[in-house]
């Protein structure tokens, strides 16, 4: 479901407020300090994360969240509890905290992003674990360079397996590009022609619904590594993000001095922290929510990371809400505003 509204009533016990989302995937609110812009967007994210515990230390009366499918949310505070309801075709049926996040994903990335909290509770640099989790993903992805035949039924003819094997096969370069590799078949030519098939149309068979498999295991990973490698070095001046072959991230400026991911610029590690959770974390048609993504960034950064979001928002079809103060980051987008005012409506 796609969320078009989110409203929070007596929050602080002085402000209502109503978020517009925008259907193009990027939304953006800005207001005065302390009128709880930033405040609003980590109430969805307790909501839907099912965190009523946190959520019941800030001060509200009500949230309403309206969706595209005409459906609603409504979360009202009872003293110490929530009621929450879901309210479709003019009936309401309540809702336990635990089932919210069954209806919403939800990946929110605070201004305090620079470090994480491990499962083992210690507090480590992001960048260097981001760079490691990509690191891991990649080397257990690649180490299955074998075809695994999927059971199937085919029913496509000769000239429907010649036509999917051509779009499997630009698929299976740009995985390639990205540093994959599979072992074909000896003696087999991919993408076959109608010839190929002829006297060996099982063996080909197999061998398309293979490749199928192995471009299904591995294309989101390595779309979002080659995403992630252009979006960073289409802002980085005089050093390049790459993934060498011992599948580490490495900075290399052009000097050819490799740079320790600690000796990032803050902007740089801001724009690492931020892409990779949008790219590596969000899972597809969620709900992310990124709160001043304009720290540490120039200005000339920060009027380019609007086109940066929309392009991921696409590309993986999510609904992105920044809160921000800077008109810059904004920048020619103000139809994708919602301005939030003191006081009550």
């Amino acid at each position: 479901m796609k969320i078009s509204t989110i409203s929070v009533y007596g929050l602080f016990g002085r402000h209502d407020h109503t978020v517009n989302v925008f259907d193009n995937g990027l939304t953006y609110i800005h207001s005065p300090n302390g009128c709880g812009k930033s405040t609003l967007i980590k109430m969805v994210s307790l909501l839907f994360s099912g965190n009523t515990k946190e959520l019941l230390t800030i001060p509200f009366e009500r949230i309403d969240i309206s969706f595209s499918n005409g459906a609603d949310i409504v979360v009202e505070r009872d003293s110490d509890e929530l009621l929450i309801q879901m309210h479709r075709n003019r009936i309401g049926t309540e809702l336990k905290a635990e089932e919210l996040s069954s209806l919403v994903r939800t990946t929110f990335i605070p201004p305090e992003r620079t470090f994480v909290r491990k499962d083992n509770g210690h507090i480590v640099n992001a960048v260097e674990s981001y760079a490691h989790d990509l690191s891991v993903k990649l080397k257990s992805a690649k180490k299955k360079h074998d075809l695994i035949v999927p059971p199937y039924e085919n029913g496509r003819d000769d000239d429907e397996l010649v036509s999917w094997a051509k779009d499997l096969n630009a698929k299976l370069n740009f995985i390639r590009g990205a540093g994959f590799s599979v072992n074909m078949p000896p003696g087999m030519r991919f993408p076959p022609t109608r010839y190929d098939l002829t006297g060996s149309r099982k063996e080909y068979t197999d061998m398309i619904y293979g490749i199928f498999d192995f471009v299904e295991r591995n294309h989101y990973l390595s779309e979002s590594t080659v995403v992630f490698r252009d979006i960073m070095n289409n802002f980085l001046f005089d050093k390049d993000m790459t993934i060498d072959d011992n599948n580490h991230v490495v900075f290399m400026m052009d000097n050819g001095v490799t740079l320790p991911l600690t000796n990032l610029s803050s902007g740089e590690k801001q724009l690492f922290v931020i892409f990779y959770r949008m790219l590596f974390e969000a899972v597809p048609s969620s709900f992310v929510m990124i709160d001043e993504p304009e720290i540490s960034l120039h200005v000339s950064w920060q009027q380019r990371m609007g086109q940066a979001m929309k392009d991921i928002a696409r590309l993986r079809d999510l609904q992105i809400v920044v809160a921000t103060h800077s008109p810059q980051i904004v920048h020619e987008d103000w139809d994708l505003t919602n301005e939030l005012r003191a006081g009550r409506a």
